[in-house]
């Protein structure tokens, strides 16, 4: 059979394929992880580099690397038997342990490439009515932004955009709430927010929110900052729709992503590029097949890192294995700690808010003699310390401890930043 007739009959046998095993290999983790140590151990980053930007783009620990090694070597041996007979069961598998991770169900997960793809489907498959307006905020990343005026451009959407607060170093969640209330309009529909935000670190106060708007109104996150690192389960969030990327906070593999949208409003959001879901392809075939669910129905066809996006079970399995609560614990930890140090040197600027209801890993500060751009260059080829610059208008230097780190890797970033020139 070819390899599309393969995929449509097995939807028809099975529905979205038989993921049982895969499933329960996720109960067991072979490797100790019962020290910060440990859990370093699993990491394959150079011991001279001190790494403080997995927010930008993560390494995989020791079991998602096998895993991918695991299925490049079957793909480069076989392709075409090695991609039949894992492609649909190990993406319903990622499917059924991002599920569990965010506290929703398998069938409302797209898989997608990466938070910019998530956030594109979302945006330009939002059934907005003539009239009908979304609102966003002039915080939000160029991805958003560009998403929502592609849609204007194209279906002469109305967008937007409301500043959230005057001043960064005294925002409040009281001020946050109020902003977005009183820009409400009965012609607003969609609100688009960014959960943490990756110009400041603020995190919003998605569940005040939430509870603040009108009912009518739907709430759209990008997540990718909050995924990982907080303690929320993203179904109890508040948010209807989420997405956001896999290989930051989340330690997943490169180029792996999801969109998930609320039962109630999964409806809302139609495809924007065909699914090869073996429901839909068959159907197209002339089989007889049952509805696709939301989550693959929104899941872009056509061929991708397929060794990459199998593996995002091993991630999910990491966290799993590791506890959400005590990594979460550990960023809010060592974030604290790098905040505390920084606020400590003279003249330094912490722009991020010290409230950890208002924060989470990521840490933005200025300093009082050094631009942006050459303190990141000095403080990696004076210190080999990575860090980031805000890819903004206003531009501060970015850090970000994460599980990779520990209260030395903080301190030493601290001296750093001191010494800077």
């Amino acid at each position: 059979m070819r390899r599309r007739e393969f995929l449509a009959a097995a939807a028809v046998a099975a529905g979205a394929g038989a993921t049982g095993g895969l499933a329960r290999a996720a109960e067991t983790w072979p490797e100790s992880l019962e020290t910060w140590d440990d859990v370093r151990a699993q990491f394959a980053l150079d011991p001279s580099v001190l790494q403080l930007t997995s927010f930008l783009l993560a390494s995989h620990p020791k079991r998602v690397r096998d895993a991918i090694e695991r299925h490049r070597r079957g793909l480069d041996r076989d392709p075409r038997v090695y991609l039949d007979q894992n492609e649909a069961a190990r993406e319903d598998a990622a499917r059924q342990l991002a599920a569990a991770y965010l506290g929703g169900d398998a069938d409302q997960v797209a898989l997608t490439d990466s938070t910019t793809m998530g956030i594109s489907l979302l945006y330009a498959g939002l059934r907005v009515r003539p009239g009908e307006e979304i609102l966003t905020t002039t915080h939000d990343f160029y991805a958003t932004h560009e998403s929502l005026r592609f849609r204007a451009e194209r279906d002469s959407v109305r967008v937007r955009r409301i500043p959230l607060y005057r001043d960064l170093e005294k925002v409040s969640a009281d001020e946050i709430v109020q902003a977005l209330t009183k820009a409400i309009r009965p012609r607003t529909r969609y609100v688009a927010l960014t959960w943490v935000h990756s110009s400041s670190g603020l995190k919003l106060p998605i569940r005040r929110i939430r509870d603040a708007l009108p009912d009518r109104v739907l709430l759209c996150l990008d997540g990718v900052h909050g995924f990982g690192a907080e303690n929320v389960d993203v179904a109890r969030l508040g948010c209807d729709f989420f997405a956001s990327g896999c290989h930051k906070w989340l330690f997943g593999p490169r180029g792996t992503g999801l969109v998930w949208a609320a039962p109630a409003h999964a409806s809302l959001l139609s495809p924007t590029i065909p699914t090869f879901d073996g429901r839909s392809y068959g159907r197209w075939l002339g089989y007889q097949t049952s509805a696709t669910p939301p989550g693959p129905k929104l899941t872009p066809g056509g061929f991708h890192s397929f060794e990459h996006r199998w593996a995002l079970a091993e991630a999910f399995e990491f966290h799993r294995a590791l506890g959400r609560a005590k990594i979460s614990a550990r960023t809010h930890a060592l974030a604290r700690r790098l905040k505390t140090g920084l606020a400590a040197i003279p003249g330094v600027r912490v722009k991020t808010p010290v409230s950890e209801a208002l924060s989470a890993g990521l840490v933005c500060f200025e300093h009082p003699r050094v631009d942006p751009s050459t303190a990141v260059d000095q403080l990696y080829e004076r210190f080999r310390i990575v860090a980031s610059v805000t890819p903004y208008a206003a531009r501060y230097i970015r850090l970000g401890p994460s599980i990779v780190n520990d209260e030395a890797d903080v301190d030493r970033a601290v001296r750093a930043v001191a010494a800077l020139r």
